[in-house]
C-alpha cells in the first residue's frame, strides 16, 4: 500500500500491479472512457484509478482488499480468454464476489458459442449461461428455465446456428405454443407463417443477428430453417435437426409429451421457458413444469435453471424482476 496526501487528508490506496500486462490489456480493463473503472468504483464504493501500470483503489472502512484483488484477477481472466471486458461483466464479477461465489467462476468455461454476421463472437456471460451452453453441447435434450433476460433463447439460437454452420445438422426447427393469453391463431389474418411470425420475433431477431436477414429469408424459403406452431409437430419425426421449443411454459402437458416424442435420429432439442409467465388458465397444466419434474436424472437430458443473477439485459431488468418477485 502507498500513502498519498490529498485534500489535507491522508489517503491509503490498495495497489494491484499490472506491470506484466500489455498496454492494450490495461486499456480493455479500464473500459471505454473508464466505464469499467467507474463500475468498480461504484461496486466497492471507493475511488479506482490506473497509474503507472498499477490499479489503485482507495482504502476505506468497508473495503476488503482481498476481495478487490480477486475481482481484478477474474476480470483479467475474461480479458485473457475473450479479449474484451465491459461494465456489465465487472458488475457481475463483483456481485459474485459479494455472494462469496467467485470461486465458482472460471473464465475458460465461457467458450464462444457462435459468431454474428459481423464476426463478433457470442460468449456466455454468466456461470449459469456457461452451464447451459455446456449442457447443449453434451446432451440430446436440454430444458432451460429462467426469467426474462437470462439469455436462454438467444443462446439456444446461437447454438443451433453453430451446429448448422458446421454442418452437424441439416436444419433448424423453431416452434412455440400458438396460443397467447387465450387467443387462437385461427382468429388472426394471413397464412400459417404470417400468423406465427409475430410470436417468434425474438427467435427471428437472434437469427438475423447471427446470419443476416437475406440468409435467414433464403434458409426459410428452402426450409433449412423451419418455423411452425407447436400443434403442427404432431405426427412428425424430426431427424438431423436442432429443434427449439420457445415459451414452453405455455405448452400443456400433452403438448410437451407430443413434442418430446417427435425426436428422431441426429436430433437435438432445446426447450426454453419462464415458469413465472405462464398464460395457461391453470398453471399446473404447464408441460414445462411437469417435464422438469418427471424427466430429471435421465442420461442425455439436462435441466438448467437460470437465476436472476444470470440476467444479462439492462442492469435495471434484474432489479425489476427482484422487486416483482417480492410482491408476488
Amino acid at each position: 500500500m502507498q500513502i498519498f496526501f490529498l485534500r489535507r487528508r491522508f489517503v491509503v490506496f490498495f495497489e494491484f500491479d499490472c506491470s506484466d500486462r500489455t498496454f492494450e490489456e490495461i486499456q480493455i480493463f479500464a473500459g471505454f472512457q473508464d466505464s469499467n473503472l467507474d463500475m468498480l468504483s461504484k461496486c466497492f464504493k471507493s475511488v479506482c484509478m490506473i497509474r503507472d501500470q498499477k490499479i489503485k483503489v482507495e482504502v476505506n472502512e468497508t473495503l476488503d482488499t482481498h476481495l478487490v484483488e480477486e475481482v481484478i484477477a477474474a476480470c483479467f481472466s475474461i480479458i485473457d480468454t475473450q479479449h474484451r471486458l465491459n461494465s456489465q461483466d465487472v458488475s457481475y464479477i463483483c456481485s459474485l464476489a459479494f455472494k462469496n461465489r467467485l470461486k465458482d467462476f472460471k473464465a475458460h468455461q465461457l467458450q464462444a458459442v457462435c459468431k454474428t454476421k459481423t464476426g463478433k463472437m457470442i460468449y456466455p456471460k454468466t456461470i449459469g449461461q456457461a452451464i447451459l451452453c455446456d449442457a447443449m453441447r453434451h446432451n440430446e435434450i436440454v430444458f432451460a428455465t429462467g426469467v426474462a433476460g437470462t439469455g436462454k433463447t438467444y443462446l439456444a439460437v446461437a447454438y443451433a446456428v453453430s451446429m448448422l454452420k458446421s454442418e452437424r445438422v441439416e436444419k433448424i426447427i423453431l416452434t412455440r405454443p400458438a396460443v397467447e393469453a387465450g387467443e387462437s391463431l385461427g382468429f388472426l389474418p394471413g397464412d400459417m407463417k404470417e400468423k406465427v411470425d409475430p410470436y417468434l420475433r425474438p427467435l427471428y431477431d437472434a437469427l438475423n443477428e447471427m446470419l443476416g436477414l437475406e440468409t435467414v429469408e433464403k434458409y426459410v424459403e428452402k426450409q433449412v430453417i423451419e418455423i411452425a406452431p407447436l400443434a403442427f409437430m404432431r405426427g412428425r419425426t424430426l431427424n438431423d435437426a436442432v429443434v427449439i421449443l420457445d415459451e414452453a411454459q405455455n405448452a400443456t402437458c400433452a403438448q410437451m409429451k407430443m413434442f418430446l416424442t417427435r425426436m428422431g435420429k441426429k436430433c437435438k432439442m432445446v426447450v426454453t421457458g419462464d415458469v413465472t409467465q405462464i398464460d395457461l388458465i391453470k398453471k399446473k397444466d404447464s408441460g414445462l413444469m411437469q417435464a422438469c419434474t418427471i424427466l430429471d436424472h435421465i442420461d442425455g437430458i439436462s435441466i438448467i435453471h437460470l437465476e436472476n443473477s444470470d440476467v444479462v439485459r439492462n442492469p435495471l431488468v434484474q432489479k425489476i424482476i427482484e422487486r416483482y418477485a417480492k410482491v408476488e
